[in-house]
């Protein structure tokens, strides 16, 4: 599954976000935002892509906030208020020129998205892979 790949290679990417520390220069800062951002678009990519193959057709619908919600009710996430935040989280990166907003980004992915992504390849592995 090439999703599912393209996701594990961003959280194996994601992690490298601890080997900086504040104060953040301003390439840093947008690198470490990426990171947040990659891995967050291929998680949910990733989410869709199994759900599809376990024939959900909610997963059709091509909408995250819809594909987050389809997974935390088939067990596949466990807290849809964290993959929610990080919904919200995603949306904002558009606003990463503002240096409170990426801090706070990454702040979060050092706090709890990455630990996050984590129990999502753990659940995935564990459960939707055969």
């Amino acid at each position: 599954m090439k999703k599912y790949e393209n996701f594990c290679n961003a959280l194996e990417n994601l992690k490298d976000i601890y080997k900086y520390h504040e104060p953040y220069d301003n390439v840093v800062l947008t690198g470490l935002v990426g990171l947040y951002e990659i891995c967050f678009k291929q998680s949910w990519k990733a989410i869709n892509e199994i759900l599809t193959e376990h024939g959900l057709p909610e997963s059709k619908t091509g909408s995250p906030k819809q594909i987050l919600k389809t997974a935390y009710q088939t067990g596949m996430i466990h807290d849809s208020e964290k993959w929610l935040a990080a919904l919200n989280a995603r949306n904002n990166v558009t606003h990463a020129y503002n240096r409170a907003v990426a801090l706070d980004i990454v702040n979060q992915t050092k706090g709890v998205f990455y630990d996050m992504f984590r129990e999502l390849k753990r659940e995935i592995d564990q459960n939707w892979i055969d």
